[in-house]
């Protein structure tokens, strides 16, 4: 064998291993197949699971359209908010952003709210003629929960315990039955046979009353609450308790709900205040006087549609009628046209206009 021979042969075979070792280099192992998206089922529908955790996630939210017209719901533009020239109008994007997980401690749930508006308002001074509108957003909701226990921003549990008021979109116009986003943690016992109670500390804020700017706690002594609630299929009571106290004062109110059947539902519900200081309310206190009613129900006239109606009234004789008619588009969708009356008796504490005020309003609401 010749020295070209063996000079040739050495090359092919070094060549042969380099390129064998090169193939070797750049083969990836086949990736195992990943579940993006798993769905989660123990808590209704729209939760899906965080990839490789337990923790169950829901987006959801709305998208409303608000317009407004009258004395009750439209705006003012020559500085006069009692005598509205104009719609009122606003446009709202609210997401919803929810978790849960189950523990050795019980279920462990957060949520929160962000509200993005664009809307109108009153405005202008008295002869000019002014109609704003702008952006505005903030958070209204954005709590923990863990077992029976809540910490974080909600409506205040004097609203929530008792359910608000009836179906109607303006259920507190003129006459409210308590104030709603505030700090506060709860504890909630819920027996298993519709008996359930609760109990909290809250610190109240300055906006949700018309009859006192210190709503919101001064030092550190918080405002607290506390309820009890019995409910079956045909009927619910629930009472609900809160001191505030800045003012030394105490408010309760109590709620029967009756549902018979599918077709009707019916409430009533009434609150008092011991009101010491005779300011016209505290921060529970929100209805005007000593003491406020409200009672109203829903007729699902068809799977689509369903009327609701309300009466309120306080110990200023000042009252409050309103009713609408949900109308469910398709599936997500629901139109919401409605008509109010309001009569003011013109006692110097209320905030309520010494007249009587007529306004309709007209709400779209896509829901997902």
């Amino acid at each position: 064998m010749n020295m070209r021979s063996i000079l040739l042969g050495s090359a092919a075979a070094l060549l042969a291993v380099t390129g064998a070792r090169a193939a070797d280099a750049v083969v990836a192992p086949e990736p195992e197949p990943v579940e993006y998206v798993r769905v989660c089922d123990l808590y209704g529908a729209g939760y899906y699971y965080i990839p490789g955790t337990e923790i169950c996630l829901k987006f959801g939210g709305y998208v409303r359209y608000d317009i407004g017209v009258g004395d009750l719901f439209g705006d003012s533009t020559d500085g006069d908010p009692s005598d509205a020239e104009s719609y009122h109008k606003r446009g709202r994007y609210a997401l919803r952003v929810e978790a849960r997980t189950e523990t050795e401690l019980g279920t462990l749930q957060g949520k929160v709210q962000a509200n993005f508006n664009w809307a109108t308002s009153n405005g202008g001074a008295p002869d000019a003629e002014f109609h704003p509108v702008g952006n505005s957003s903030g958070i209204e909701r954005a709590w923990v929960k863990l077992g029976g226990l809540m910490w974080g921003v909600e409506d205040s549990q004097f609203v929530m315990w008792t359910g608000y008021a009836s179906g109607v979109v303006m259920d507190d116009s003129r006459i409210p039955f308590g104030p709603y986003e505030t700090h506060q943690i709860s504890y909630t016992f819920d027996a298993g046979n519709g008996f359930s109670a609760m109990a909290g500390v809250e610190e109240g804020n300055n906006d949700d009353s018309a009859y006192t700017a210190a709503g919101a706690i001064t030092d550190y002594s918080p405002h607290v609450v506390a309820g009890a609630k019995y409910t079956t299929g045909l009927f619910g009571l629930s009472a609900v308790g809160g001191w505030d106290s800045v003012q030394d004062e105490y408010s309760v109110k109590g709620r029967i709900d009756v549902t018979p059947n599918d077709l009707f539902s019916l409430f009533i519900m009434a609150a008092w205040t011991d009101d010491q200081d005779d300011s016209g309310g505290n921060w529970y206190a929100t209805w005007g006087g000593d003491w406020g009613l409200w009672a109203g129900g829903a007729v699902n006239i068809s799977d689509r549609v369903t009327l609701n109606a309300q009466f309120s009234y306080n110990e200023f004789s000042d009252y409050y009628i309103v009713a609408d008619v949900n109308f469910t588009v398709v599936p997500g969708l629901v139109v919401t046209p409605g008509v109010a009356f309001s009569h003011g008796d013109g006692d110097p504490l209320s905030a309520t206009p010494a007249d009587d005020q007529w306004g309709g309003y007209l709400r779209t609401q896509f829901t997902f």
